[in-house]
């Protein structure tokens, strides 16, 4: 199999300047490879209760007005429950995988008795109130044990899996995260049933043979606990790019939970414009086609500039 890449949207809402930014440089990065490799569309919809309807629908009719066309028929997340099934047995059994009986309001109390105010939007590093068991509690989520990692009987596996995670991004760079304390033990499914983002992206990615991950700067810090998922289930580790984030007048990143505006792909020369902007935030520059189609063939002839600006792939 040649490298894959893939564009793995939310159908929480229609596609905005940033998110087809990412999925403009994902689908160059796959073109920049040659004719083996492979571009997927993947719609994550595991979070039913945030799916809009007919939304997955709509951005591949956006997807497809700015011609960048998946290789193969889009895979839905929903259609996958048995795989995710599988995966989170396989981390009962080997002990990495443990019911909590925690609401967001118990972590909360837990932290401030600790001491600890997170900011705002800043992560809620889970204080282990469960580790030990619930206690009379039901259970409200199964969660990852990252405090077993670096127990030498906790994992069977010829390489230890450790929760200081080290790796390369090919924009930023060397990065590092050591989950355990600055995460802690993540949700991997929550009580009413939605698998969380991470288990469900790392299993889809492993079995579609995704090589490269290309996607948003607001996605890097979920990287460590995804290499660790792989890791703990013997699953490949994809190179990493997070591409510029595309900020509005206020400073704040573009994204659906503020509204950002939908992408106009209404017409053809709405999708061209559309598109070129996307292209400009990743350092390229228009062509003259006058389709969105032509141009985004164009743009994927740019090999030579993609590789410069973005090609410094991990050894």
């Amino acid at each position: 199999m040649g490298e894959t890449g893939r564009f793995a949207p939310s159908p929480t809402g229609p596609l905005h300047a940033g998110s087809l930014v990412a999925a403009l440089a994902s689908w160059l990065d796959v073109r920049a490879r040659g004719p083996r490799a492979r571009w997927l569309v993947r719609i994550e919809d595991a979070d039913t209760e945030r799916c809009l309807p007919g939304m997955g629908e709509h951005i591949l009719r956006q997807l497809a007005a700015c011609g960048l066309l998946p290789d193969e028929a889009p895979v839905w997340q929903t259609q996958r429950t048995a795989r995710y099934e599988a995966a989170l047995a396989a981390l009962q059994a080997r002990g990495l995988a443990y019911p909590c009986g925690c609401s967001r309001k118990d972590i909360a109390e837990a932290l401030a008795r600790l001491g600890q105010t997170p900011e705002r939007h800043g992560e809620r590093v889970y204080p282990g109130t469960c580790r030990d068991g619930l206690h009379g509690k039901p259970a409200r989520a199964w969660r990852f044990a990252t405090f077993k990692l670096d127990a030498a009987d906790a994992v069977h596996a010829v390489d230890a899996v450790h929760a200081d995670v080290h790796w390369t991004d090919r924009r930023l760079g060397p990065q590092r995260q050591d989950v355990q304390h600055e995460v802690g033990d993540f949700v991997l499914r929550r009580a009413d049933g939605p698998w969380a983002y991470q288990l469900a992206v790392v299993v889809d990615d492993a079995e579609q043979g995704v090589s490269d991950v290309v996607r948003g700067e607001d996605l890097a810090d979920n990287t460590a606990r995804q290499v660790l998922l792989q890791r703990a289930l013997g699953f490949p580790t994809p190179s990493y790019l997070h591409t510029p984030l595309v900020r509005g007048a206020d400073g704040d990143k573009l994204s659906k939970q503020n509204d950002a505006a939908a992408i106009d792909t209404g017409t053809p020369e709405e999708a061209l414009k559309a598109l070129d902007r996307a292209a400009q935030v990743l350092g390229l520059s228009p062509t003259s086609s006058t389709t969105a189609s032509d141009r985004a063939a164009a743009l994927a002839a740019w090999v030579p500039e993609w590789r410069a600006l973005y090609n410094s792939r991990p050894s």
